[in-house]
């Protein structure tokens, strides 16, 4: 069985998690081939919006801790490499010029929480549960705080994975890391809506309109200003759709 499915329709691809019975833990086969599905959708004309979601009872329960043992200090080049791996995956979110909807129930911990706030906008059912346990388990969440930490600021993103308690999705839509609340039932087709939205626009148009959000958010203000001068003046070669 694929530990990833995909299908597209209305020029929205839905990229689905299926280790069910793992709660879409990411374990190497999965991170990977969440990777390559990204890669493959940017390069896919007829994709224009993301949806990632999990089937089963979670979005993602986090890494799969199964495979630690194998990745000790003795085997170097393969920890360097996992950590190569899910860094990359997480910066690819920001790097691709389609907007990705993460449509998340049930679990959404640790770097399942991660992936969910590396997609452009996160629908939550209202009972999820999203947070970081990894010091409960006596290891680190460590790649997922890049995110959390610009996303939330500090104190609170520390009060989350210090405490390493999680949030429903209600209190993760009161902190602001969730566009959407609904029932879990309703999920996926709350992120149809945005994903149908977005995919409407002009692709060139939406492509520059994220580029330019990402390149911008982490600038200074005079920098910030020159990366929209220059937004500005491609898009009036855009011309009209």
């Amino acid at each position: 069985m694929s530990v990833l499915l995909t299908e597209i329709e209305n020029n929205v691809l839905i990229i689905s998690l299926n280790r069910p019975e793992k709660h879409n833990a990411l374990n190497t086969a999965l991170t990977q081939a969440l990777l390559d599905a990204l890669k493959d959708a940017e390069r896919d004309p007829q994709v224009t919006a993301i949806i990632v979601h999990g089937n089963g009872k979670s979005f993602c329960a986090g890494a799969d801790t199964t495979e630690f043992s194998s990745l000790t200090p003795a085997a170097s080049d393969q920890v360097l490499d996992r950590a190569d791996l899910t860094t990359a995956l997480h910066l690819s979110f920001s790097k691709i010029a389609k907007p990705i909807i993460a449509a998340v129930h049930g679990n959404a911990l640790g770097g399942g929480a991660g992936l969910a706030l590396a997609c452009d906008l996160v629908v939550m059912a209202e009972d999820a549960r999203f947070g970081y346990p990894e010091l409960k388990h006596g290891i680190v969440a460590a790649v997922v705080l890049a995110n959390l930490v610009r996303q939330l600021g500090q104190k609170k993103a520390f009060e989350l994975v210090a405490m390493a308690e999680p949030v429903s999705g209600q209190r993760a839509f009161e902190l602001d890391l969730v566009n959407r609340v609904c029932p879990a039932a309703d999920v996926l087709g709350e992120a149809r809506i945005f994903a149908e939205k977005l995919a409407s626009w002009s692709p060139v148009a939406m492509a520059t309109t994220k580029r330019t959000f990402y390149r911008a958010a982490d600038l200074a203000l005079e920098e910030a200003l020159a990366v929209g001068r220059d937004a500005n003046v491609m898009m009036r070669g855009f011309g009209k759709p």
